[in-house]
């Protein structure tokens, strides 16, 4: 059974035939974490924004595409993270339920609203200073 790593090692260093996978070899196969992984190596970003136009059940004729056209190599590509901080959870819920809205309103609320703003809807709601810490944090 092989995880994400294991096909990226395949498609980077080892590339070995398509053929040589077993059917359960093909189950762990997940065509976005793998255009996402390429994608942080810039070389690659165009072959993976082409290849992403494929659909993902194509999972033989990505990993094809892949083990051609990316040169064999060891090099290993920094995961790159969000830098975007999510706000906290309860925080979120609170602003929904205020607003009526969902999660995903709620949260762009929280960008916009100043702490004040936030800190006088909490305090309508009946949240006490000690849970208001918090929830600004």
């Amino acid at each position: 059974m092989k995880n994400i790593f294991d096909w990226i090692k395949c498609i980077n260093t080892t590339k070995p035939p398509v053929g040589s996978f077993t059917d359960k070899d093909w189950d762990f196969w997940n065509s976005y974490m793998i255009h996402r992984f390429l994608s942080q190596n810039l070389d690659y970003l165009e072959l993976v924004n082409e290849v992403q136009s494929l659909p993902p059940q194509d999972k033989k004729q990505i990993y094809s595409i892949y083990r051609e056209y990316i040169p064999k190599n060891n090099k290993w590509n920094k995961y790159i993270k969000s830098k975007v901080k999510q706000p906290n959870k309860d925080l979120v819920i609170y602003i929904k339920d205020y607003f009526e809205c969902s999660s995903k309103v709620a949260k762009e609320y929280i960008t916009l609203l100043d702490k004040t703003q936030i800190n006088r809807i909490l305090t309508d709601i009946g949240i006490d200073k000690k849970e208001l810490k918090q929830l600004l944090k």
